[in-house]
């Protein structure tokens, strides 16, 4: 599994903020336009990719409350990222 996160300050909820609904076609690409590039370039080839949005910088594995996370996950096959649903 390789595990991308992104810096999102715009997202949560709020005024001037974009929500999950928002934001969820955005997934796709970065998987595909980002992540694939990416681990390709390393000579990777992992059968998972999760792409993590945030507000905020968050540590690995520490609970942040007050952070906004939204989360993807898609099957890497045939060279195409494929939805999974969390």
């Amino acid at each position: 599994i390789a595990r991308f996160l992104f810096l999102a300050p715009q997202i949560g909820e709020g005024e001037d903020r974009f929500a999950y609904d928002e934001v969820l076609g955005d997934f796709t690409h970065i998987c595909e336009r980002i992540a694939l590039p990416a681990l390709a370039e390393q000579g990777w080839s992992p059968e998972q990719v999760v792409i993590a949005m945030a507000d905020r910088e968050v540590e690995f594995g520490v609970v942040t409350p007050e952070a906004t996370q939204f989360f993807e996950s898609f099957a890497i096959a045939d060279g195409a990222c494929e939805w999974m649903e969390f």
